[in-house]
């Protein structure tokens, strides 16, 4: 080891106390940066400065290339690894916005094999940490230091961990047919996260179709399921009926989340979003009638939300024939164990229903 290897090394131990408070901060900060202030769901935000020895076995390489341990770009290293390539690109943008980067050093190995070629790939940025983001007088060479970004997608960063375990960075030369049987696994990761991307956006896209269609009244041939539902419940279609009911007694509103119930119609054999929609049109007024024959002369001053789809499928049911045994299927599916009723308690509603569907 020549003396200049040696003062690198030196160099670097007197910052690895800078060096470690760089890596602290940098996770905590893109952590809110990405995950808090822009609500992105990630798979991992990871960081390491580099060991003492790795360090040595870089130098006795390519020590000649750096004058000074500040000629080092990945002392630190950041990685944030993604769930969908076009992250990737958002992430990008985010840390261009908020740290000063070192273009010329930074590689963008997307883009560097031919269209014929598979390869590693990630987006790696070489940047250094503004003062006006963070500035600590104990550690004056924090802004000085550049550090490396390197961002990629899940199914990249496990080619990349792969690859490094049983490929290019091994002391065995790996022969050429395992190489290019991992070149084949490669492209199937990069064909995969492609499709991850556009189903992804052809969900989003069908959601959003949903959801205007809800939203303009247009339930005909929108199928039943927790997506549609979902949108659906967004224009709170029983907030007319739960309000009169709550005005019979004048109670406060116990507001129970409708998505709990989904079940429930799956059960009841519900295929689209217009027999729902008919159901209630259908029912609404007599489950009021029948909330009025329950409550009225009552004092009861807090009511759940849920009555009034509980008064409705129980209208529903009766009207089709229902019987004692299909009211407890009902209230089983909806609360549960919760809600137990007697068989004396449902002749009751039965009773008061019927007297209500008979007018």
């Amino acid at each position: 080891m020549n003396d200049h290897i040696k003062n690198l090394l030196n160099e670097f131990t007197e910052c690895e106390p800078t060096l470690n408070a760089m890596k602290e901060f940098l996770l905590s900060y893109l952590h809110k940066l990405i995950c808090v202030e822009n609500g992105l769901f990630v798979t991992g935000i990871e960081g390491r400065v580099k060991n003492y020895d790795s360090l040595e076995k870089k130098l006795e390489l390519k020590g000649h290339k750096y004058k000074n341990i500040g000629d080092i770009t990945d002392l630190v290293g950041v990685r944030v690894i993604t769930f969908y390539k076009d992250q990737v690109d958002f992430i990008a943008s985010l840390i261009e916005k908020n740290f000063d980067i070192d273009y010329e050093n930074s590689v963008d190995k997307r883009k560097i094999y031919e269209v014929d070629r598979f390869g590693y790939m990630s987006l790696h940025y070489i940047c250094r940490i503004p003062k006006s983001l963070y500035n600590y007088a104990a550690y004056p060479k924090l802004n000085d230091i550049r550090f490396e970004i390197q961002m990629r997608t899940t199914l990249q960063h496990v080619w990349a961990t792969i690859f490094h375990d049983t490929g290019y960075k091994s002391d065995v030369e790996v022969p050429r047919e395992y190489i290019r049987r991992l070149a084949r696994l490669e492209g199937m990761l990069e064909i995969a996260d492609d499709e991850f991307l556009n189903i992804r956006n052809e969900i989003d896209s069908y959601r959003n179709k949903i959801r205007s269609l809800v939203k303009n009244g247009e339930f005909k041939d929108i199928s039943f399921n927790i997506d549609s539902y979902e949108s659906y419940l967004s224009i709170k279609p029983y907030m007319s009926l739960i309000e009169k009911i709550a005005s019979i007694t004048s109670a406060e509103v116990e507001f129970v989340p409708f998505i709990k119930f989904y079940d429930t119609f799956v059960d009841l054999g519900i295929q689209s979003l217009s027999e729902i929609e008919q159901m209630r049109i259908e029912n609404s007024e007599d489950a009021y009638k029948l909330s009025l024959i329950q409550l009225g002369g009552t004092d009861i001053d807090i009511i759940s939300s849920t009555v009034a789809l509980r008064n409705i499928l129980i209208m529903y049911i009766l009207k089709k024939g229902g019987t004692r045994e299909d009211l407890k299927k009902l209230f089983a599916s909806m609360f549960g164990n919760s809600m137990r009723m007697s068989d004396a308690s449902i002749d009751r509603i039965i009773e008061q229903a019927k007297g209500i569907i008979m007018i």
